[in-house]
């Protein structure tokens, strides 16, 4: 049996849009066995356990792309990512099944192959890169191929991911989005992200505060996101230093410090109509892993 471990990731981080993303410890492992025949997939929902599951689905078109097959295959998902909630659980598991297939395949791909396939399978690398590589990356796609770079991130800051008890998917959120933008609104955001990037791996909370403003998506995404205002307000009240949409929603995320007040956080949290889950969250620097 093969396992292979998956960071949870967020993108967009503010102004970012469509590039930037960042890897946690949450994680989710995928299991791949071979059987004598058919697929069987175990451990996630009922409705998941066919071959319209992303993972099978994955790891199949990746075998097919290194002339490979399997005669049957079992696949194990222990996911503590939560679904369509903006923490990259696609991404994950797109990730999980190229690596399966790479391994059961003894393919021996390396991770900018593996990145290039998965690329290919999401149709955009802003969570596949920090998902492989770990850390905070920004990424671009030239010509269909996609490249990325990878960011250092002060290591006293932390984030806190807000996560609701509804779903949100990307496909609704994407559909909010304007087909014209300013351009004015395209400079603010490009000068952000050029500021934010060095202000993260400063830990300048005061610049990572105002360079995580953002025009392109946030301000109308956010009505999507049920007390999003309420949420804010909460976290400017308690010292959060910066706060932003987790990917397209509904997760919002806090980037705290020494100064954050995370028990008032989460005490007044409790008090909102919805279900809010608080969970603190560290980097994860390394990226997926074969275990």
């Amino acid at each position: 049996m093969i396992t292979i471990r998956v960071p949870a990731t967020t993108a967009n981080i503010g102004p970012g849009f469509d590039s930037l993303g960042l890897a946690f410890k949450l994680y989710s492992y995928f299991s791949f066995e071979e059987i004598p025949s058919g697929v069987e997939i175990i451990g996630c929902d009922e409705e998941y356990r066919n071959e319209e599951n992303l993972v099978y689905i994955s790891f199949m078109k990746t075998l097919e792309k290194l002339n490979a097959n399997v005669t049957g295959i079992r696949i194990k998902i222990e996911s503590n990512i939560p679904v369509s909630r903006g923490l990259g659980s696609s991404a994950s598991c797109i990730i999980g099944g190229v690596m399966g297939a790479n391994e059961i395949s003894k393919s021996g791909l390396s991770k900018m192959e593996i990145f290039n396939i998965s690329n290919e399978i999401e149709g955009h690398p802003d969570n596949i890169s920090p998902g492989i590589f770990g850390g905070l990356t920004a990424s671009l796609v030239n010509e269909n191929i996609p490249y990325f770079t990878k960011y250092e991130i002060d290591r006293e800051l932390s984030f806190c991911a807000f996560i609701p008890d509804f779903k949100l998917s990307t496909q609704d959120a994407r559909k909010v989005l304007p087909n014209i933008v300013l351009y004015t609104q395209a400079v603010h955001n490009v000068s952000r992200t050029a500021v934010l990037l060095k202000s993260l791996e400063n830990g300048d909370v005061d610049l990572i505060k105002i360079a995580l403003e953002d025009k392109l998506h946030e301000p109308y995404r956010k009505s999507l996101i049920g007390e999003y205002d309420e949420v804010k307000k909460i976290c400017e009240e308690n010292k959060v230093v910066g706060f932003f949409i987790s990917g397209a929603g509904p997760t919002l995320m806090g980037i705290i410090n020494n100064n954050t007040n995370n028990l008032k956080l989460k005490e007044e949290m409790s008090n909102l109509k919805n279900n809010w889950t608080v969970k603190k969250l560290e980097v994860d620097f390394h990226g997926a892993l074969v275990l």
